[in-house]
């Protein structure tokens, strides 16, 4: 198995004031052709364009017939892709911009939740979650309901109060929850069908502080019978799994510390062994690039992702998918894919089992109602994962399956449409934000049902 490697950086952000300065990356080589993170799929798009003043971005949207933002490169499927133009946001100038009056944070919808972490936790605030990379950017995580875990954790796009897009016709539409609540909940998950979003505004809270525990070899019967308290055991847990045995190969719980208290823990837990030492999800890769375990206290950024913030992963050298089911179809659910368990293995590096709760954001899989999210991150051996991928979605079908919107499926449109009971609203929001459908591509035309 190959060993993941990482690249150092830095993203330092100055603090001090309510207004924060986001140094804008430098531009890209203009690599033809364009890939994106994983490496698995080749961008379409002719061109793409940089623009530094917003007159600039009104210009290429306002010429373009199609045109599609690149963000963070993330999606493993064709979600972002475009025939025509990619429009990155990187050098638009971009703030962070905090309210301590009513809690809320306003950034620009290229920046990557990592250096918001950083700003934010400078000045004494948090998110409320954060998936397990950080090294993604905020608008496209919101756009596709990207998520972290935890019982009374809503997906990334929860946090979201306010959002500020531009049109096709390249003005400005500006939303916030409050005064726009309707239509609001269909725009915030908007799969990137609805325009660009240039700003969002972000729910916070005061920072605080989260300690990791890991255990290893989680009878699969102590899962079955404990599920609940497992899960709601602390703040965010995850459990990492080969489908292998009667056992879960890890179980991550991310404890949140109040009054300083760091909490006492057991060697023992339903069965699984405190892990003796810090630990990867793969064992048998080194945990230099995963985040402190063992007790150790340190502040949410630095704990909710899995991996470092100051690690940026060079290359994916992976594949990945993920499936969302009710959260009372969870057992069942592993079980069936416990079932499947030798024909996963030869292609699978690892799974990681998460909680999400519900909202109500039209488009999100979480939509009214908790959900158990189960992940594969696949060898990178599409052939073979091509073929698993139907048997799997066979034996998640009964329970009400929805996939992640930026990972890769091959569900039919007509079984992923039924599945979300305000399709047709948000299929005539599309029409009436983009008659014309400049936001539109064979992937949203395929999975919205849009031409």
């Amino acid at each position: 198995m190959k060993k993941r490697t990482f690249l150092k950086t830095s993203g330092v952000l100055m603090a001090g004031s309510s207004l924060l300065p986001v140094v804008a990356a430098d531009d890209d080589q203009q690599e033809v052709p364009r890939k994106n993170w994983a490496g698995n799929l080749t961008y379409s798009a002719s061109g793409l364009s940089k623009p530094s003043r917003y007159a600039d971005l009104q210009r290429v949207v306002r010429e373009q017939a199609y045109v599609k933002v690149l963000g963070s490169r993330h999606s493993f499927n064709s979600i972002a892709d475009t025939v025509h133009q990619h429009l990155s946001l990187e050098n638009i100038d971009g703030v962070i911009q905090v309210n301590e009056h009513d809690l809320s944070v306003r950034v620009h919808g290229a920046i990557k939740y990592g250096v918001l972490a950083s700003a934010l936790n400078q000045k004494g605030f948090a998110l409320h979650n954060l998936a397990s990379l950080p090294h993604i950017s905020v608008a496209g995580a919101c756009a596709t309901a990207t998520h972290g875990s935890g019982d009374n954790n809503g997906n990334l796009a929860s946090a979201v109060t306010g959002l500020e897009l531009l049109s096709a016709d390249g003005g400005r539409i500006s939303l916030s929850m409050d005064s726009d609540s309707r239509e609001f909940e269909g725009m915030v998950v908007h799969l990137g069908a609805l325009g660009i979003v240039e700003y969002l505004t972000l729910r916070i809270e005061p920072t605080f502080q989260v300690c990791q525990f890991v255990y290893e070899a989680l009878p699969l019967r102590s899962l079955s019978d404990h599920f609940e308290e497992i899960f709601s055991s602390a703040y965010s847990v995850s459990l990492f799994t080969d489908w292998q045995g009667q056992r879960v190969n890890q179980v991550w719980q991310k404890v949140r510390i109040h009054n300083m208290q760091i909490p006492r823990v057991a060697e023992e837990y339903f069965g699984a062994k405190l892990a003796g030492g810090h630990l990867h999800p793969i064992r048998e890769i080194s945990p230099l690039n995963c985040t402190e375990q063992m007790g150790l206290p340190g502040p949410w950024h630095e704990r909710l992702p899995h991996f470092k913030m100051e690690f940026t992963p060079s290359s994916g050298e992976e594949l990945q998918s993920e499936y969302f089911i009710p959260r009372k179809h969870a057992v069942e659910a592993i079980h069936a894919m416990y079932g499947m368990g030798e024909e996963i293995y030869p292609y699978l590096l690892i799974s990681e089992i998460r909680s999400i709760a519900s909202d109500a954001l039209w488009m999100s899989p979480a939509y009214k109602q908790d959900v158990i999210a189960l992940h594969f991150t696949w060898k990178p051996d599409w052939p073979n994962v091509q073929k698993i991928l139907p048997k799997i979605e066979n034996r998640l079908k009964p329970f009400g399956v929805r996939p992640h919107w930026g990972k890769l499926f091959t569900l039919q449109p007509s079984e992923i449409q039924a599945q979300y009971e305000r399709m047709d609203d948000f299929r005539n929001l599309v029409k009436n934000l983009d008659p014309k459908g400049k936001f539109r591509n064979e992937f949203l035309a395929k999975y919205l049902g849009t031409q």
